[in-house]
């Protein structure tokens, strides 16, 4: 089906050279003629191209996938013992991925086409020129280039729409954007090169985790012998209809796991969140009927847990705590926004617990959540609350790779640099995320880099050489094979 444009293209160039052979043979006599058929011909190629895509895309879909093989790719695991050896594998693909590929390859048809069609005619022009010229034949030759136009155009808007309505990582805001561009001819072009991206990447990323589930269905790795409770940062809630955690808990719970939620409030302090989570916790044990949870923490969720355990004492309650990007000894952002006048901090701070309030925040409290993330309070919080040798600590970090690599935390990430901070995530930089067993620095190969909402899948988009859900499904399987 994929190939119909391409049978197209050859069909409208053979055309031309047909028109070439009658012109010598005929003289301009022919030209009407041919040019009549030639515009019938693509009028009717349209129609069945269109019909066809409608027909082809509500029926039954398979495609040998060849699944890379090689630890080393950026997405796949490797192998599993007794999995499939042959490299190509037969598996029904979900309809919105051929889809969404489909769109990728007439994007790129029609990018080879057009420079293609364009070299044709400058090669040719001289001789157009003045060959329809002396036949009145100008008109014809606009109409033709018209025609070629609005063909190409309408090849683009497919794939583009294509990509539109199948890539999840694209957003709403993005996709209405581009929206509003796809239908402004030549200004459509500039957002190609984007949505092909994206649809590889994403289009790669969806099909290797689709093998890796394949590989190890029933595996259960991440069915750990403890709860796990995940716990959110700063400014968020654990709300029903947007998960904080994006793709994670679900991918997760596919593969064994037992997930809960801290439900601690968005502004809320650390000693305020850690009663919260307290209760919660108990709640589980009971539902569950077991002694301990692993615990899973994000930003500053990390240092609510950390006071839950130590500050209200419950080390024989927690088996394991894991935290992601955690400023352990402050974030450099803070003594900068602590630099502000102290009754502008405090007008923004209310402006924020009125907001949070409404959200169903109970004791929200912008002001002193915030500033327990500064350099000298985590310092003294260290101090007074030392971890617990009942528990097991380890952590994650992240890096950005340069200032525009997260739109959303260009501005604290220049910040941060400018304070003497380059490695960071946009918020907390690696040294203050080292905490406990420190396992690794998350850093993807492309040059974007790895933010701090990617590493709790915030955008839901796939980077090259990072896939955020395998290495939350990696992180609980080691906690599984541990014992926790």
């Amino acid at each position: 089906m994929i190939f119909l444009p391409h049978i197209f293209l050859l069909t409208g160039w053979i055309q031309d050279l047909v028109f070439e052979i009658l012109y010598k043979l005929y003289g301009s006599r022919c030209y009407s003629f041919v040019w009549n058929v030639k515009a019938s011909f693509i009028a009717l190629l349209f129609f069945l191209y269109f019909a066809a895509l409608c027909f082809f895309h509500i029926m039954p879909y398979k495609e040998k996938q060849r699944m890379p093989r090689s630890a080393s790719h950026p997405y796949v695991k490797q192998r599993m013992p007794g999995s499939a050896s042959h490299p190509y594998v037969r598996e029904k693909i979900p309809p919105r991925l051929k889809i969404m590929k489909g769109g990728r390859i007439i994007l790129r048809l029609c990018f080879f086409g057009m420079t293609a069609q364009l070299f044709f005619y400058l090669l040719r022009l001289p001789d157009y020129f003045l060959r329809y010229v002396n036949s009145s034949g100008l008109p014809q030759l606009i109409t033709d280039g018209i025609l070629t136009f609005f063909f190409f155009y309408f090849l683009i808007l497919n794939g583009s729409i294509r990509i539109l309505c199948t890539c999840r990582s694209l957003g709403i805001w993005k996709r209405l954007l581009f929206a509003c561009w796809l239908f402004i001819p030549v200004v459509h072009l500039l957002p190609l090169k984007y949505l092909s991206k994206r649809a590889k990447i994403e289009y790669d990323a969806e099909c290797c985790r689709f093998e890796n589930r394949r590989q190890r269905d029933g595996a259960m790795l991440c069915a750990t012998r403890y709860p796990i409770i995940l716990l959110h940062g700063i400014g968020f809630r654990d709300l029903q209809y947007f998960n904080y955690w994006g793709r994670i808990p679900k991918e997760l719970v596919r593969n064994g796991a037992t997930v809960y939620y801290g439900h601690q409030e968005a502004w809320g302090t650390i000693e305020n969140n850690a009663y919260i989570i307290r209760e919660t916790i108990k709640e589980v044990l009971k539902e569950t009927n077991c002694d301990k949870v692993n615990i899973i923490a994000h930003s500053k969720g990390g240092l609510d847990a950390r006071y839950l355990i130590s500050g209200l004492h419950m080390e024989d309650h927690v088996a394991s705590l894991t935290t992601m990007s955690t400023p352990h000894r402050g974030s450099e952002l803070l003594n900068l926004l602590n630099k502000l006048p102290d009754g502008i901090y405090h007008l923004v701070s209310s402006m924020f617990d009125l907001t949070y309030r409404r959200m169903g925040d109970q004791h929200p409290d912008c002001y002193h959540a915030s500033k327990q993330l500064s350099y000298e309070f985590c310092q003294e919080f260290n101090e007074k609350y030392p971890d617990s040798p009942k528990v097991y600590y380890q952590s994650y970090a992240s890096i950005v790779k340069h200032t525009l690599g997260d739109n959303l935390l260009s501005v604290p990430n220049l910040l941060m640099f400018l304070a003497g901070a380059p490695k960071n995530d946009g918020l907390v930089t690696t040294q203050s995320a080292k905490w406990g067993n420190f396992k690794k620095t998350f850093i993807s190969t492309g040059k974007r880099g790895i933010s701090h909402g990617d590493m709790i899948d915030l955008k839901r988009e796939d980077y090259k050489g990072f896939d955020v859900i395998e290495a939350y499904v990696e992180i609980v399987s080691e906690l599984k094979t541990m014992g926790f």
